[in-house]
């Protein structure tokens, strides 16, 4: 393994599309909700020290959230584990990393992956991510992996390869044309029929060096804010620097900050299986154990007649969950809460903002 290789995994999220099981105080990331055995967090730390020394595994996460990181990753030093405040999304906790990373080591070449991704031929995940951090290495470029897009979802962000359609056919880096994040559907629609458009995985490489530069370029309003951490990263005021760091800091996401704007954007067509597991939508399509009907059943017992394309998870799995002649819905049980809707409302959010919101106050 490369010494110079770092992973940063993002693990500060709040979940709520998966409201009601994941909470404020345990997030989506801390759970299994596949019914798998581990968590989400504990998947995605195992998928990369396969490949990056244990020791050069970054996590970065909320102050709320550092003593599950501790209880689910025993392995992390103490000095890998990097604790925001509060979440400022993705730009904000880049920039700690980079910084960090670079006082530790200042020719460290990084990985950055969110800590709730499901992955399909980890084989080819890893070398492919190898093949990434080993362009980074090499290039002055900010790489982030391309997966073929399956459908117009909005929810991912989009990337048109300088390749066109030309691209879909190789699997090697190539510079960016356009990136686009989150799209609305009408524009999703365009970029899935024109067949030049990836979607974002949302998992980047690039050298420390090259991202705390195009920040700076990009964000001077975060990396300011980070003026002086040469002499404070590594001593017993970090905490204390990043705690004023993030009080005045913007919340912004890495695409909209850096990657819509940089000239050194480039892609990785991916070609292992890969899907953001962010809602139960998701969940559902993903579940590879469905019965003859369509339906997925993440629960104990059950009594089932006439459903169709139906999610049932249920946290008691001794409970009994009878249901008849419901198509496309969700049923989720918890202790508190069992909630009822279309598995595909697109106004799910608006619906629970009421309900669901005092669980995440603080993200709001």
């Amino acid at each position: 393994m490369d010494k110079n290789y770092y992973c940063v995994i993002m693990a500060g999220g709040a979940g709520t599309r998966f409201w009601p099981v994941s909470r404020t105080s345990c997030p989506k990331q801390f759970l299994d909700i596949a019914g798998t055995g581990k968590s989400f967090l504990r998947y995605t730390f195992e998928r990369f020290a396969g490949i990056i020394p244990v020791d050069n595994i970054i996590v970065v996460t909320t102050a709320r959230y550092a003593d599950l990181v501790k209880g689910q990753i025993p392995e992390l030093a103490p000095s890998n584990l990097l604790v925001e405040p509060y979440g400022r999304d993705t730009a904000p906790c880049i920039a700690y990393a980079a910084y960090a990373l670079l006082k530790r080591d200042p020719d460290a070449t990084m990985v950055v992956s969110p800590a709730d991704h499901l992955i399909m031929d980890e084989e080819r995940f890893r070398k492919t991510i190898l093949d990434a951090l080993g362009y980074a290495a090499r290039t002055d470029v900010l790489m982030t992996l391309g997966i073929r897009p399956t459908k117009a979802d909005s929810n991912y962000g989009y990337i048109q390869a300088a390749g066109g359609k030309a691209a879909f056919e190789k699997e090697e880096p190539m510079p960016v044309k356009t990136f686009t994040e989150k799209p609305d559907p009408a524009l999703a629609k365009v970029f899935l029929d024109s067949g030049e458009f990836f979607w974002n995985a949302g998992i980047f490489a690039w050298n420390a060096r090259t991202i705390k530069n195009e920040m700076e370029k990009h964000l001077p309003e975060v990396t300011r804010l980070f003026s002086g951490w040469e002499n404070v990263f590594g001593t017993p005021v970090e905490k204390e620097f990043i705690e004023r760091a993030y009080s005045d800091c913007i919340k912004i996401s890495i695409d909209y900050g850096v990657m819509e704007k940089t000239d050194k954007a480039w892609i990785y067509p991916a070609q292992f299986g890969w899907a953001d597991i962010g809602n139960w939508e998701a969940l559902y399509s993903n579940y590879d154990r469905k019965d003859n009907y369509g339906n997925a059943f993440i629960s104990g017992e059950r009594l089932s007649d006439g459903n169709r394309n139906l999610l049932v998870y249920s946290k008691k799995k001794d409970k009994l969950m009878a249901i008849k002649g419901l198509e496309n819905y969700m049923v989720i049980d918890t202790d508190d809460v069992l909630l009822i809707c279309p598995k595909e409302d697109r106004k799910f959010k608006d619906f629970i903002a009421g309900i669901a919101m005092p669980d995440f106050e603080e993200f709001r």
